[in-house]
Parts: C-alpha cells; sequence; structure tokens
C-alpha cells in the first residue's frame, strides 16, 4: 500500500514564491540575524537608501523580513513595529514611496525615484510656511487685484531696503505707507481705482 504524499508547507510555498518574485538582493531578512530594535533600524534605513539608488522600474519594489515576534516576552515583534515607524519617517524623506504588510512579519516596501530625496525637503518647507499676514482691514474697501499690486509693491520696497528675515512684521504698514504715497498723486474722479491700479504697476515695473 502506497502511502498519500505530503502536501508542500504553506509557509514553504509563500517563501518559494517570495524568493521567485523578490531574489536575495532585494530582500533584507532581518530575522535571521536578531537584531535589537534599533540596530534593525539602522540596518534597515541603509539597505534601503542604497536599494533606491539602485532601483529601476519593477525592481522599485523589495520586501523586509521582520518576524512576528512569536518568541518575544510580549509576543510581539519590537523590529516589526521599529521598522514600520521607520517606513513612515522614510516616506516622508522621499526614500519610501509606500509599504503593505505582506505577512504578519514580512512588508512589502516600495521604493520612490531619487529625485524624491530632493523634492520632499521642498514639500516639507511648504508645509510648514506660516500663512501670509492678512491685508490691512482699512483697505477692505479695495479690490482684490487693487490690494495685490499694493502687496507686491509693499514686499519688493521690503526687500530693497533689505528687509527679509522679519518682512511680514512690516508688510502692513509698507501696504498702507505706499497707497498713501500712490493715492495722493491721483486726482480725484470717477475709474479712480482704475487708475490707482495702473499706478501700481507703473511703481513695480520700476523695480525690475
Amino acid at each position: 500500500m502506497t502511502r498519500p504524499r505530503r502536501g508542500v508547507p504553506l509557509t514553504g510555498l509563500r517563501a518559494a514564491f517570495d524568493e521567485a518574485r523578490f531574489g536575495a538582493a532585494r530582500t533584507l531578512n532581518l530575522r535571521e540575524a536578531l537584531p535589537t530594535a534599533a540596530e534593525a533600524v539602522v540596518r534597515a534605513e541603509a539597505w534601503l537608501r542604497q536599494r533606491q539608488m539602485q532601483a529601476t522600474g519593477t525592481s522599485s519594489e523589495v520586501l523586509i523580513v521582520t518576524g512576528r515576534g512569536n518568541n518575544s516576552p510580549s509576543g510581539r515583534s519590537v523590529v516589526r513595529e521599529a521598522v514600520s515607524g521607520l517606513l513612515y519617517r522614510l516616506k516622508r524623506t522621499g526614500v519610501v514611496a509606500g509599504h503593505e504588510e505582506h505577512l504578519p512579519g514580512s512588508f512589502i516596501v516600495t521604493l520612490a525615484p531619487v529625485r524624491e530625496l530632493w523634492d520632499a525637503p521642498k514639500r516639507k518647507r511648504a508645509a510648514e510656511a506660516p500663512p501670509p499676514p492678512p491685508d490691512p482691514p482699512s483697505l477692505d474697501a479695495l479690490d482684490a487685484e487693487t490690494r495685490r499690486l499694493l502687496r507686491n509693491l509693499a514686499e519688493r520696497s521690503l526687500e530693497m531696503l533689505g528687509v527679509r528675515a522679519q518682512r511680514d512684521a512690516f508688510l502692513e504698514g509698507e501696504m498702507l505707507r505706499q497707497f498713501g504715497a500712490v493715492a495722493a498723486s491721483l486726482p480725484q474722479g470717477p475709474r479712480r481705482e482704475e487708475r490707482l491700479r495702473a499706478a501700481l504697476r507703473l511703481a513695480l515695473e520700476q523695480y525690475d
């Protein structure tokens, strides 16, 4: 009587599929080395940055194996949690485009194009930039285009005076000063704001 053949264990199949998909070059197996959480973060970050420089096309996907943490006292993988936090941080800095949990003990990571290393700091600075100060309430009667021209003129004037670091603190006063100076040169009569805009555009051209 022949004995029935045993099936291939599911974990073995998964490992075989992962090896075929990623290969050794695109797999970082932290579970084998048993590092501390801090060691795992240092090693994973260096490896991901190196892989990003080498990635092309389909090779932008890599696999990081952290282990499930079944043998840890808490039953959770501190390495997995530390690497997960690292991946979110590297996404903000332009190294990682995204990641997903592959199995409870591994992540599939999509590497960002190298150009993201330069674009990410620009986006961060733009997100952190404070909003510009509001226009002076006394200029509310002017339409939006007139206020925009007046703000541009005030900014150019402050730049010419060497005021850059704390320009916003002086912007309201400079807008009022420029408005008073330009408006005083205009005759009374209809279409006065239209003439004011023309005068502001002329003043801006003189700074160019």
